[in-house]
């Protein structure tokens, strides 16, 4: 029998979210909004890197989650960013 999902992390817990999506500033502000509605993010816990070519970027986001409902509405929130190509 699996576990489920809520059972294979302790909270609290630290935690990375990676985005993949278009280049530029609207959806790197975008994610982070995203993430920001459920936790608070620091300035130091987000790391930006484009693609080879520029036409893409990851986001990467360091929090503490103290939920797994939080966690579930984080990926949620993030999935509806326009310009996203993958999570995480």
């Amino acid at each position: 029998m699996s576990k489920d999902p809520s059972e294979l992390l302790e909270f609290p817990c630290h935690y990375q979210f990676k985005a993949v999506g278009v280049s530029g500033d609207e959806f790197h502000q975008e994610i982070i909004s995203a993430v920001q509605q459920h936790v608070s993010v620091g300035r130091d816990n987000i790391k930006r890197r484009p693609s080879a070519n520029g036409n893409y970027q990851s986001i990467t986001i360091f929090v503490t989650l103290h939920s797994y409902k939080q966690l579930t509405a984080i990926y949620q929130g993030m999935k509806t960013v326009s310009g996203l190509k993958m999570l995480l």
